[in-house]
């Protein structure tokens, strides 16, 4: 092991121990904080080292074991007011230990990754406390059979297409179902565990990630009926409409990363085009003192999920038949009736379609542009039945240059 490794291998874990150690220093009364932490995380670099070195594991593990006894030993001897060491702090100290060794097997990159990640977990322990204690019993069952879906059944599903277009794929669909229900279950956790200080701008960027159509229904109501101005609630479904478009990004991000270059220009100069007068319109709203409340089902509800497998299945059938007999054209006339109400689906489909090199990328992008824009046309008309006049008239300049942007960026960019 050449000198540069192992600097880089002790710089490494030494920043580990500082950003865990800092951590606790903050937070703690007594017992290991900056300075233990750091020390650690050189003591257990130094014994990967000796272990590679020797090939003798059992120096690694003698030194665990010697720093979980100084670990108990310190929690044994520490006040019983309840201010020393917890089994938190420990088991941290014991991490650090553990990732400072995985830095001298060319792990760095992770060992990293799960030092940061575990120094967030630390610190939001007030957040992360009041989110399980804000959950309810259907909430918490949901997010349950979500991780079964995700990590029992997904890698059960057979990962082979079974009708004649080689569109139906099981995995890649109960794939896709999983990307889709976590991307709003993160929104919908984000509601949860944040108390915003800006209201109206959180709940648009978070209701958008959750689901954009919800929370433009939502606000148009309660403009209707007076609870949210109607400013305001525009503004909210101007917000929401543009996630949309992120959202869209970071499917294709996950799903379909080759249409990624032809995408990302239309999406971009959409959001660019679109959010201009959004951000003039919050900059000048005056009515942020009340947080408006947003009414949603948990999206990692199981039957939603499964609703969306039936919805996307057919689409994606639906999509490639239109395909083959029509061409494009039959594949842009699906796209904008099933963009009415649901973007996501046929946006996969368009993905998978271009992956499987049945059409070309500028193709699906088109398709992707026109389900976007029949959607916000959808949402514009429901949004001003629902919400009445003043509601059309907050609504109709943003979402009209979120359409002009969207036929820009395909007419730059196709």
């Amino acid at each position: 092991m050449d000198e540069r490794t192992l600097v880089s291998i002790y710089l490494t874990a030494l920043g580990i121990g500082l950003l865990m150690g800092l951590e606790r220093e903050r937070a703690k009364a007594d017992g290991p904080g900056l300075r233990s932490f750091a020390l650690v995380a050189l003591a257990g670099a130094t014994a990967a080292i000796v272990a590679q070195a020797g090939q003798s594991a059992w120096v690694l593990g003698t030194t665990l074991i010697a720093i979980a006894g100084l670990a108990v030993a310190d929690t044994l001897r520490g006040p019983r007011n309840g201010d020393g060491p917890g089994a938190t702090t420990n088991a941290a100290l014991l991490l650090c230990f553990l990732l400072a060794a995985l830095c001298a097997y060319d792990e760095r990159e992770i060992a990293v990754a799960a030092g940061v990640a575990a120094t967030a977990l630390l610190y939001f322990r007030p957040e992360l406390h009041g989110f399980s204690e804000r959950l309810s019993t259907l909430e918490m069952r949901a997010i349950v059979q979500f991780a079964a879906v995700a990590f029992v059944l997904l890698p059960l599903l057979p990962d082979r297409t079974w009708d004649p277009w080689d569109a139906i794929n099981p995995f890649r669909i109960g794939l896709l179902v999983v990307l889709i229900s976590g991307l709003s279950l993160a929104g919908y956790a984000a509601l949860k565990l944040f108390d915003h200080r800006h209201a109206v701008l959180a709940m648009g960027l978070l209701g958008g990630a959750v689901s954009s159509t919800a929370t433009t229904l939502t606000f148009s109501r309660r403009a209707r009926e007076g609870a949210v101005p109607a400013p305001a609630a525009a503004l909210i479904a101007s917000l929401a409409n543009l996630t949309m478009l992120l959202r869209v990004g970071a499917i294709a991000v996950a799903a379909s990363p080759a249409l990624l270059p032809t995408l990302a220009p239309v999406l971009g100069t959409a959001l660019v085009i679109g959010l201009a007068l959004p951000l003039r319109m919050w900059l000048r709203l005056r009515s942020e003192n009340a947080k408006p409340e947003l009414e949603m089902k948990n999206p990692a509800d199981l039957r939603s999920a499964f609703l969306f497998v039936l919805v996307f299945t057919v689409v994606l059938a639906i999509t490639a038949v239109a395909n083959d007999m029509l061409g494009t054209a039959g594949l842009y006339a699906v796209a904008g009736l099933s963009g009415l109400t649901q973007v996501d689906a046929i946006s996969l489909s368009a993905m998978q379609m271009s992956d499987q090199g049945r059409i070309e990328a500028a193709t699906a992008v088109i398709a992707i542009a026109i389900a976007c824009a029949a959607n916000l046309a959808f949402k514009a008309g429901v949004a001003a039945t629902i919400g009445g006049r003043e509601m059309l008239r907050g609504i109709v300049a943003p979402f009209g240059l979120q359409l002009a942007g969207l036929i820009a960026g395909v007419l730059l960019w196709r």
